[in-house]
């Protein structure tokens, strides 16, 4: 395994990552499709639990489509979902755990560029991370969707951002696959995750941000 310390770039999913926030989204995915009948609402659920770390967007559109059985995706409809999304999601962001020996982490890898590249709002990520004093850690950039994880890291890498060696710390199958697409190594969070996967080929299996903190230690 890798020496976790020699790594150049640090690159960390937001959701069950650094924000205990799982749950505070499956739930607003809920409520925001009950009004279309509870067994869509379960649906949507069942979908996003199965396919943690993409977009919101991608999500709703899906939604629409396969589930509600629209031909096309009606943009007013769309964007009406995505506010009442964005507004049961607002306060759980901003009252959810921190995860545990974050700032201590920093500190141990302060040679190291840190970024956040979610499948959430960029500019609701930029907000929560700003107003709960986050956003310094992360001198590489807070970035999240409508852009996938694949192009914000092949963006990223591109420009110099991300330096390698560099590493994905991340609890989802998208995130392992979008992690190796991108020529990353992976460390798999599964404290908070709601995935069921072992993932295979991860550099390790780690419990929280704390047992990271311990192995660079």
């Amino acid at each position: 395994m890798p020496v976790l310390n020699h790594y150049k770039t640090w690159v960390f999913d937001c959701d069950g990552v650094l924000l205990d926030s799982n749950r505070v989204k499956t739930e607003a995915f809920y409520e925001t499709a009950r009004p279309y009948g509870e067994d869509k609402a379960r649906m949507l659920v069942d979908y996003h639990v199965r396919n943690g770390g993409i977009s919101r967007y991608v999500k709703f559109e899906h939604f629409l489509v396969s589930m509600v059985g629209r031909e096309e995706v009606d943009p007013a409809e769309l964007g009406e979902l995505l506010d009442r999304y964005a507004g049961y999601v607002k306060q759980g962001l901003r009252s959810c755990e921190v995860a545990a020996g974050l700032a201590e982490l920093r500190r141990n890898t302060q040679g190291a560029r840190w970024l956040v590249v979610s499948g959430g709002d960029q500019e609701e990520l930029r907000a929560v991370f700003r107003d709960r004093g986050l956003a310094d850690h992360f001198d590489g950039g807070i970035y999240g969707s409508p852009e996938t994880k694949d192009d914000i890291l092949s963006r990223e890498l591109a420009s110099g951002v991300i330096e390698q060696p560099a590493v994905f710390v991340g609890d989802s199958q998208y995130d392992i696959e979008a992690a190796s697409r991108a020529g990353l190594d992976f460390i798999f969070l599964s404290q908070w995750s709601e995935s069921g996967h072992d993932f295979q080929g991860a550099i390790a299996r780690l419990e929280s941000i704390r047992s990271i903190v311990d192995t660079l230690g």
